[in-house]
């Protein structure tokens, strides 16, 4: 038997694995050791459990991702959020729609300092929905906006699958990080258009608020304070090569709790709950990245990646209708399973065949994060709105999912100018 056969054979039997709800690190864990036994030998598959898992995780790059959790998770704990909030608000609140522009702009923000879709939603969705009911906004929309703007956390650095993907594809955390950024703010505009055209149509989804005096709107400014010190100060630093992401991340955490300490908001219970948290998510985070380093060592031995590369490059088609038939896959992917772990399974097998089509592989990281959020508000598996079904029991699930849905028009839009234009992405790393 061939070894892209049993390449193939092993992709089927880690499919069905997580058809029997295995969680996703142990099957490809599972099926990459057993098919290193079939393929290699004992020896090389033991070895790759013991001598290549050390090598990779106790370097000192692999800290960046519980640093920079734990400061998101300080940050969504503590509340700082709420002040910016509450800032955003008194400047676009009397326009129709202007509360839910604000739970864009200020999940904008909030991504800007915490790196998950799933927390800047949780965060946005506990103080913006009440206020959103409050001024008779209609609630499934006021749901699904939350859940859209929560898609920004994994977009605007820091973004833990930009990490998760240049460890990898051994690319520079600090090159992604810097990439994205342009892209993140174009959807949040996107967003934010969607937003007030959807409220000038139909008013009623979200009429105006009170006025705000020009008084009240500069006293609000300093709640903008906190969020753009961390963000300048962490980000900013990373961009000017003042320290390295892992060092990056360890100020980062450390500012957000001088700030929590400095507004009053930090107490035992929630920097418990913080750590807790941030244990959770970065043994998540890592196992899944330990299950798809042994199944990628097992296809790179089977030469999968590179036979699926040679064949996409010998097609008598544009590139492009190649990539695009990629980027359905991913969007299909990201909407039947959890977005993070069809990542790491996929990435071996499509990102050679990319780099082998001729485009830029930071160009191809950065598209591949923008995919990959707009399936976390895409049926059956949006885990944004999961998150916000949780927060609105009395909103049916499926009329989020429609609602959200006018939202990935704003992805189509971003996907196709980073398509046409992809120096948009390209010139800020060169």
């Amino acid at each position: 038997m061939s070894p892209v056969t049993l390449a193939l054979i092993g992709l089927a039997v880690l499919f069905l694995l997580m058809f029997l709800r295995m969680p996703i690190s142990f099957s490809m864990l599972i099926v990459g050791f057993l098919g290193l036994l079939v393929v290699a030998s004992p020896k090389a598959a033991f070895n790759v459990l013991t001598a290549d898992l050390w090598n990779q995780f106790s370097s000192y790059t692999m800290s960046v991702i519980p640093l920079y959790i734990l400061m998101g998770e300080i940050v969504f704990r503590t509340g700082v959020n709420e002040s910016l909030f509450n800032a955003a608000y008194k400047w676009l609140g009397r326009l129709k729609g202007g509360m839910a522009a604000t739970v864009v702009l200020a999940s904008t923000g909030f991504a800007a300092i915490c790196g998950s879709n799933s927390a800047t939603a949780a965060a946005m969705g506990t103080m913006a929905l009440p206020e959103l009911k409050k001024y008779r906004y209609d609630q499934t929309f006021s749901a699904a906006t939350v859940a859209a703007g929560g898609t920004l956390g994994v977009i605007i650095p820091p973004s833990t699958v930009l990490i998760v993907i240049a460890l990898q594809t051994e690319q520079s955390v600090r090159q992604l990080f810097v990439a994205s950024v342009i892209p993140g703010l174009l959807l949040t505009l996107l967003f934010l258009g969607t937003v007030f055209f959807l409220c000038q149509r139909n008013p009623e989804l979200g009429p105006d608020g009170p006025r705000v005096s020009l008084k009240e709107k500069l006293s609000s400014l300093p709640g903008f304070v906190p969020s753009l010190l961390l963000f300048a100060f962490v980000i900013g630093g990373l961009f000017l090569g003042w320290f390295t992401p892992t060092e990056s991340g360890a100020f980062g955490a450390f500012g957000a709790m001088l700030i929590s300490l400095a507004m009053r908001k930090l107490n035992a219970d929630n920097l418990k709950a913080a750590l807790f948290g941030t244990l959770k998510s970065s043994t998540m985070v890592i196992t899944l990245v330990i299950g798809a380093m042994v199944f990628g060592r097992f296809l790179a031995i089977t030469r999968l990646p590179y036979e699926v590369a040679d064949w996409a490059s010998s097609l008598q088609v544009p590139p492009v209708l190649i990539l695009v038939a990629i980027l359905l896959v991913y969007l299909a992917g990201g909407a039947l399973m959890d977005a993070l772990g069809f990542l790491i399974i996929s990435i071996p097998i499509f990102y050679p065949t990319v780099i082998s089509l001729g485009y830029d592989p930071i160009w191809f990281a950065v598209v591949l994060c923008i995919v990959t959020s707009a399936g976390a508000i895409t049926p059956p598996v949006g885990v944004t709105v999961f998150v916000v079904k949780g927060l609105s029991p009395e909103v049916s699930l499926m009329s989020i999912f429609q609602r959200a849905s006018v939202f990935l028009i704003s992805y189509a839009v971003l996907l196709s100018l980073l398509v046409a234009f992809p120096q948009i992405i390209t010139s800020v790393v060169r």
